[in-house]
């Protein structure tokens, strides 16, 4: 004879529609999923007034794509510096750390998606029970009941609790994927300025060691003068005063240059050592011209913006995850099983089980934590929304200063062009006039200190240019983009109306 729990539905003979109070039951289930929502705001791109054109640039944009829609390996011309820009995407830490946080942002995802499917567990147990002692006449002396089944539980998502769990989640990986874009814009530009930085220093270094040879040819034509009773032994220090500085900042800009190749190093992600040269510093980026573009595409195409925007939406989609505490959770579970039961020595079975059966749990009181979760959310909204409107501030503020900054970089680089050539001749007079006995060794060292201060200034101007428009680039939101991407964001730009 085979016996159940009165709870249980027997299954030899299959599975009945269920009757009264069950009918009634089912019946409100399947009301309440016809009328199922969910709850919580959509989330919208709140509106933001952008400027018809970047302060510092062209006062009508044209439609001609920016320069920040360029691929790293397109703007960045030099074959060498290409090289320690793929090491570096390769190697750094920091990419590694943002990728990492993408699996992450990933599985959470899966974890939250999860909760809108049914649970299914197996379960498996034996259980002996023996008595000793007196018992009732129809207790048995000793039990024994293994039994094997699945256990089924499942919340229904009537209110979209676990929907907009995983928008949220969904959001977060979105803002996981611009924060890597963003680690690799950062990381690109930092390594192309270092480099800059580095071959600046190069021709510093060149500068300072072409005029240290010169100097004490110098310094020997006037020892030769004051052995000759020409020059006074006045001359000779000043002279020697000359070829020191340039010794000392041939010194100085040795240290500058194992200094940055350390820093570049580090961020290939290896131990300091020596860094490859390439082309010289002139020939670095050698574009025609630096469009800014169109203003309103800047939100699109900076990934900080766009993190900051993913955050919100992430946000937003909690608001409904917590409203959805004020409504009733409803439950299905259930559990299929089949066993056998032995009493006192003998066998009863084959047994099969089956239970299943919704339930409803209805929040009444919590001391206000379910508004207080709304509260909570709500305000995160609205910090997400306050930082997302900061990041466009700055962001605008970025370019703006890029491009004041290339502008008078670029004028400033003309100047001290010409303050280089005055220099020069002023130094060749200065000579020419020593020489001559028109002059005293005096006037020679001010106008050679002076023109070399000025080459110095213009190999430091031409790198400052250049990291300028490096700034730019990175400002109109480019450096994260593959060839591949940059081609699909260039021709979104070019869709796009002015």
């Amino acid at each position: 004879m085979n016996t159940v729990p009165g709870s249980l539905v027997h299954l030899s003979r299959g599975f009945r529609r269920p009757q009264g109070v069950g009918a009634i039951i089912w019946g409100l289930t399947a009301a309440v999923a016809l009328g199922a929502c969910t709850v919580g705001p959509d989330y919208k791109r709140p509106s933001y007034p952008v400027p018809s054109s970047f302060r510092g640039g062209e006062s009508t944009p044209t439609a001609e794509p920016s320069v920040g829609d360029l691929a790293w390996s397109s703007f960045f011309q030099d074959p060498t510096l290409q090289d320690l820009i793929r090491i570096a995407l390769r190697e750094s830490y920091d990419i590694r750390v943002a990728a990492t946080r993408i699996l992450d942002a990933r599985a959470q995802v899966t974890i939250s998606r999860s909760f809108q499917f049914p649970e299914v567990n197996h379960r498996a147990e034996a259980i002996y029970n023996r008595i000793e002692g007196e018992r009732n006449v129809i207790q048995p002396k000793e039990d024994f009941a293994p039994r094997a089944g699945l256990d089924l539980s499942f919340e229904l998502d009537f209110w979209g609790r676990f929907r907009r769990a995983t928008e949220a989640s969904r959001a977060d990986l979105l803002a996981s994927e611009e924060f890597r874009r963003f680690v690799i814009s950062t990381l690109v530009t930092d390594v192309a300025t270092a480099y800059l930085q580095l071959r600046s220093f190069d021709g510093e270094l060149e500068v300072a060691t072409r005029t240290l040879a010169a100097r004490q040819d110098s310094l020997g034509l006037v020892r030769r003068r004051e052995q000759g009773g020409v020059a006074g032994m006045i001359d000779v220090r000043q002279a020697q005063i000359l070829v020191a500085q340039a010794a000392e900042t041939v010194v100085d800009t040795q240290r500058l240059i194992e200094q940055t190749e350390n820093t570049i190093a580090v961020l290939l992600g290896r131990n300091p050592d020596a860094i490859p040269r390439g082309r010289a510093l002139g020939q670095q980026i050698t574009l025609p011209a630096v469009p800014a573009g169109v203003p309103s595409a800047l939100l699109e195409r900076r990934s900080d913006v766009r993190q900051a925007e993913a955050r919100l939406a992430a946000a937003t989609a909690r608001i409904g995850v917590a409203k959805s505490d004020f409504f009733p959770r409803v439950f299905l579970s259930g559990i299929a099983a089949g066993g056998s039961l032995m009493v006192d020595g003998r066998w009863v079975g084959p047994q099969a089980l089956f239970s299943v059966g919704p339930s409803v749990s209805l929040p009444l009181f919590n001391m206000g934590r379910t508004k207080a979760g709304v509260d909570s959310a709500e305000a995160r909204t609205e910090e997400a929304l306050a930082q997302y409107r900061q990041t466009i501030v700055q962001a605008f503020r970025e370019v703006a200063d890029a491009l004041v900054e290339h502008r008078k970089r670029r004028e400033f680089r003309v100047q001290q062009e010409a303050l280089v050539v005055a220099a020069a001749d002023a130094a060749r007079l200065a000579d020419i006039r020593y020489k001559g006995g028109v002059s005293s060794y005096l006037e020679v060292l001010d106008s050679e200190r002076q023109f070399f201060d000025a080459e110095l200034g213009l190999v430091r101007s031409n790198r400052d240019e250049l990291v300028a428009v490096v700034r730019l680039y990175r400002a109109l939101g480019g450096g994260w983009q593959d060839d591949r991407e940059a081609s699909t964001q260039g021709q979104r730009e070019a869709r796009r109306e002015p």
